[in-house]
């Protein structure tokens, strides 16, 4: 592990703020920029991000590389410290890829044929037997999405899919044999067989799968604007990386993902430069640029893993904010509004000024649960997604379609403001949300 790992959030910063207050007259307020100046710096940055040079952004390729240098630049440029035991901006960590070299299925004391069985492992290596392994079987009458994603939950598992179910099983083996799986650091994870053959409850069985192990190091972008309360925390957080290289579409194959969510790191850019503006804050501030939202939430598992919770007042996630959503221009929408106050104190902060916040308008999707806002939730923290786009219905969502022209940049543009604004009196020390209740951070697809 790097030595950076359990960097504290509440020291004192080693380095001085590289901006100087050249905003006369602000007071307490966030300083804005110039429209303009506003406007070119939001354009730079997302077409940066969501260009082809990026790759698409994949966490453990080049161009999530490229994009957590970039962003690094950005930081020292708006004038943020560096996190108190980073050496620069970057706090990098290892996660651990598993490929499956060998697996072996036997059922009732046959082995089943290598293109009727897949794995995804998350450890080097495993052995099951009966009795000593949980193994869950999907009849010819039952749904194979219900119960395939169901079982699929519930750890070490194995899976036995009826010959009924032959054309949806080929389907699940494509969707998940050629998956790398990962974990963070050393951890080892939960480990799924999936074999098609017929059996029966008490049915018995052998597996045994070894894979080959490879370190893969990504980055997390992190600057502070240290405050005068040092135990008190407010977070500005996005996630930079996306999908990648995909499967070519009318020639295109690079999911640039300028909604998602290169939007919502522009953001944290440009907050990062309003607030380094205005001198010192009440509240210690903390922008991070997450890693690996999209496969597993890892940046954001190992930022929590280094940070005391009861410290951190508030998380304003940023996710998607390039497309107006279906209450109109000049709103944006909160998930898990109910689970803390940080809503209510968002929309009394911008009462009257023209931006309005509200409840999360898509709550069978579940989007208190997809985004880095959900880690430190689950330790109490008022840890909250700020977003715009209609979700259910975007046709760009992780499609290479997700480029720049898609997106509307004056209302990115004025949700920025908006955020600005509403964050005030929790960066001022005036307003503090309620906390989260992590008991209740129960992800309602793994009931």
């Amino acid at each position: 592990m790097p030595s950076a790992r359990n960097p504290s959030v509440t020291r004192k910063h080693a380095t001085r703020l590289l901006v100087p207050l050249f905003v006369a007259g602000c007071g307490n307020s966030a300083a804005p920029a110039q429209p303009e100046e506003e406007r070119a710096l939001v354009e730079r940055v997302i077409g940066t991000l969501a260009s082809d040079d990026m790759q698409g952004r994949f966490a453990y390729d080049e161009g999530g590389r490229r994009a957590a240098a970039f962003l690094a630049a950005e930081f020292e440029a708006a004038g943020l410290e560096p996190l108190e035991g980073l050496d620069g901006y970057l706090q990098t960590f290892v996660t651990r890829a598993f490929t499956v070299e060998d697996l072996r299925v036997a059922v009732d004391g046959e082995e089943v044929e290598g293109d009727r069985v897949f794995a995804r492992l998350r450890s080097p290596s495993i052995a099951w037997a009966s009795g000593e392994g949980d193994v869950v079987v999907i009849g010819p009458e039952m749904s194979l999405q219900d119960e395939f994603r169901s079982a699929s939950r519930r750890g070490d598992v194995l899976i036995l899919v009826a010959e009924a179910h032959a054309r949806g099983f080929d389907s699940l083996r494509t969707r998940f044999a050629g998956r790398t799986a990962r974990a963070l650091g050393d951890e080892s994870g939960t480990s799924m067989v999936v074999a098609l053959a017929d059996a029966t409850d008490g049915v018995d069985f052998e597996v045994h799968a070894n894979a080959t192990v490879t370190e893969v190091p990504i980055s997390n972008v992190i600057g502070v604007v240290p405050g005068r309360r040092s135990e008190e925390t407010v977070v500005f957080s996005g996630h930079y990386d996306h999908i990648g290289i995909q499967a070519p579409v009318d020639g295109d194959s690079i999911g640039n993902g300028a909604n998602d969510n290169a939007s919502g790191t522009t953001a944290v850019v440009a907050l990062a430069r309003r607030f380094a503006r205005r001198g010192t804050p009440e509240r210690s501030l903390i922008f991070v640029a997450f890693t690996a939202e999209e496969g597993g939430g890892f940046g954001a598992r190992y930022f929590s893993n280094g940070v005391d919770p009861a410290e951190i007042v508030a998380m304003f996630n940023i996710e998607m904010i390039g497309k107006p959503g279906v209450e109109g221009p000049n709103t944006a929408w909160i998930t898990g509004f109910e689970r803390s106050s940080f809503g209510t104190i968002l929309q009394d902060a911008v009462a009257g000024t023209g931006f309005a916040f509200g409840p999360d308008p898509y709550p069978e999707e579940n989007l208190f649960f997809r985004s880095d806002n959900a880690t430190l939730a689950r330790l109490g923290v008022p840890a909250h997604s700020i977003s715009t786009t209609p979700i259910d219905v975007d046709p760009d969502y992780h499609q290479v379609t997700d480029h720049v022209e898609t997106l509307d940049l004056d209302h990115m543009v004025e949700t920025i403001r908006g955020i600005a604004r509403a964050a005030e009196t929790i960066v001022d020390g005036l307003a503090t949300p309620t906390r989260v209740d992590p008991d209740a951070v129960v992800d309602p697809r793994n009931r």
